[in-house]
């Protein structure tokens, strides 16, 4: 590994930590399968995120 690979790994860490937690209290606000939606983002970087806009908050703002 290079240097700048083992500088990235805790970034990365700390992008999904942040992603997981911030999908998890919107989904519990919103009662959409917090547990998913936190336990989605720990592992995976940015479809999550994504996906949880156009399935969950896209079609919440059209209903409004």
């Amino acid at each position: 590994m290079t240097t700048l690979g083992l500088y990235m790994i805790p970034v990365i860490v700390v992008i999904m930590l942040v992603q997981s937690t911030l999908l998890f209290i919107d989904a519990k606000k919103k009662k959409g399968f917090a547990w998913f939606w936190g336990l989605w983002g720990l592992i995976q970087f940015p479809m999550p995120t994504l996906f949880y806009l156009v399935f969950v908050i896209l079609p919440q703002r059209r209903r409004k």
